[in-house]
């Protein structure tokens, strides 16, 4: 796991790159939190969508919203982005729709506008 810092409107996102899965389960997304919290000192994370084991975008498996309310809890805000076309969940399309319009989740399409929800504001 990679971390690049990213400052934009005097606010640092942590871009987390990888040649692998690195959030398989709740242990994992802790992990990478508490690295990013010493390694980038943000509170803001940018990752793709390949780094999230797929099984985190079945809602009924409860991992995104047991990993996502970490993030809610350690006051961090996340922005993942990628391609979500392949999905054709109701519940994940609305899930990610009010996470849109919140203030500390984003689904996006790329890392440009994830680095832009994390930075307005």
């Amino acid at each position: 796991m990679q971390i690049e810092k990213i400052t934009r409107n005097n606010i640092v996102v942590a871009h987390i790159t990888a040649n692998e899965v690195i959030i398989s389960d709740l242990q994992s997304a802790i992990d990478m939190i508490m690295s990013v919290k010493y390694e980038a000192e943000t509170k803001n994370i940018a990752l793709s969508k390949d780094l999230i084991v797929d099984k985190f975008f079945i809602l009924s498996s409860g991992l995104a919203g047991e990993i996502l309310q970490k993030f809610i809890n350690y006051q961090f805000r996340i922005a993942i982005y990628g391609d979500y076309s392949k999905y054709t969940s109701k519940p994940l399309k609305d899930f990610i729709y009010e996470s849109n319009n919140g203030h500390d989740v984003f689904f996006t399409d790329n890392l440009e506008t994830a680095l832009k929800k994390l930075t307005e504001q």
